[in-house]
């Protein structure tokens, strides 16, 4: 049984929303930052959902989240190194 491209852009839009909240509404630097990890994540849903559903044959919406993650994880890094 194939979901639907409509149900993976759902799923990230509301995890954009929560994110978005969660970045706006938040006072500690942790809560934000988990909060722009969620924004990232829901990207990343998004870019493999089109690559998969547009051309399934290449790979560019996998390496773009992959790009994406080292991108989240050099933001955490340095967010925590100023933290602390």
């Amino acid at each position: 049984m194939i979901v639907p491209l409509s149900h993976f852009l759902l799923l990230g839009a509301i995890l954009f929303c929560i994110g978005l909240y969660g970045a706006l509404t938040r006072r500690n630097a942790v809560g934000i930052l988990m909060s722009i990890e969620l924004l990232l994540n829901a990207t990343n849903i998004n870019l493999v959902a089109f690559s998969r559903f547009i051309s399934p044959e290449q790979g560019t919406g996998q390496i773009f989240a992959i790009f994406v993650m080292a991108l989240a994880a050099a933001s955490v890094a340095v967010g925590l190194a100023i933290v602390i």
